[in-house]
């Protein structure tokens, strides 16, 4: 019995160091905002199709957790030469979905985040009071054949630079850019609900920092 218990010990420290490890290796490089990157007047201009690009998300807690997507209001990027010089789109918090629950699960979840339930609306999102976030590129860089992206996410009036790899395919009419899964601090923009990092004594009752986000996004030009 014992030597089971002990087995039982190993197996899950292994696992819980496999996923911490898997977590860092997909956390984005976040830092203090910078400057926006400006392109030259002969760049050519590409319009964001919000009907064919969208973020995926995935939140945790140690019940489990939840998916879903949110979707792009526009955005713009800049090119010249098939080369991205600058860039934004903008975020429609208002368009929370929640894609693992059904019925009223679903929309008391996509109520909560986006804070429309009286008495809970700071919790997450506060998709009334803030019901845009963006993100403005400030370089692409490419580190052992991986292209990199940099940009200021600005979420609830906080901005935060951060990078995340990515592959582009662009054509002369099209951009597309998907991102790999990446994770990024939800505490770093003031969404602190749950947060054992923020408050003490939540015991197992609380969300986890990290959220997950893909980025999917393609530009045609305009």
């Amino acid at each position: 019995m014992r030597k089971s218990i002990l087995s039982t010990f190993v197996i899950a420290a292994f696992l819980t160091a496999v996923v911490g490890c898997k977590n860092d290796k997909n956390k984005a490089e976040t830092s203090e905002a910078k400057d926006a990157a400006t392109a030259q007047a002969e760049a050519m201009e590409f319009s964001v199709d919000t009907s064919a690009s969208t973020i995926e998300w995935k939140g945790s807690k140690p019940t489990g957790e939840h998916t879903g997507t949110i979707k792009l209001a526009e955005g713009t990027f800049s090119a010249n030469d098939s080369i991205i010089e600058s860039g934004n789109f903008v975020i429609n918090m208002q368009s929370i979905n929640v894609t693992d629950l059904e019925g009223d699960d679903k929309k008391d979840l996509e109520a909560h985040l986006m804070g429309t339930v009286e008495g809970k609306e700071g919790d997450f999102f506060n998709a009334t009071k803030y019901p845009e976030a963006t993100f403005e590129v400030t370089e692409i860089t490419e580190e052992n054949g991986q292209k990199m992206l940099s940009g200021n996410l600005t979420i609830k009036e906080e901005t935060k630079n951060v990078t995340f790899p990515v592959s582009i395919n662009q054509s002369d009419d099209s951009i597309e850019i998907t991102s790999e899964e990446f994770t990024i601090d939800r505490t770093n923009w003031n969404v602190n609900f749950g947060s054992k990092s923020v408050f003490d004594g939540l015991g197992d009752n609380f969300v986890s920092d990290d959220i997950t986000l893909k980025v999917n996004l393609k530009a045609t030009k305009a």
